[in-house]
């Protein structure tokens, strides 16, 4: 499975932003896809997460009622919806897919594949 993450750039606070996460090779329908992201000189942080069957979400406290996940299982394809961004949101933001279930929805390691990030930049 490969992964490739769009749609990041630059923006002011309070804006918004749409990721996209596109997918080559086999489906991802059978896969919790995630979106995590790093900021410079920080650890890789969760930020959402989506159910193979879209019917349940995951959000860091963060960007929780500011985010939105969804997926087009048909599409292959897994959106982040970015709004009233803030400037500690700046950060490459990756996609991934994997058997996360439960708590380990939360954790990168539960993902086996991960794509190339999109840079977010949103200034003050």
């Amino acid at each position: 499975v490969q992964l490739q993450a769009s749609g990041g750039g630059l923006v002011q606070a309070g804006g918004s932003l749409r990721l996209s996460c596109t997918t080559s090779g086999r489906s991802v329908s059978s896969y919790t896809m995630g979106w995590f992201h790093q900021a410079p000189g920080k650890e890789r942080e969760f930020v959402s997460a989506i159910r193979a069957s879209g019917d349940r979400t995951y959000y860091a406290d963060s960007v929780k009622g500011r985010f939105t996940c969804s997926r087009d299982n048909a599409a292959n394809a897994v959106y982040l919806q970015m709004k009233n961004l803030k400037p500690e949101d700046t950060a490459v933001y990756y996609c991934a897919a994997g058997y996360a279930i439960l708590s380990t929805v939360y954790v990168d390691g539960a993902y086996g594949h991960w794509g190339k990030g999109t840079l977010v930049t949103v200034s003050s």
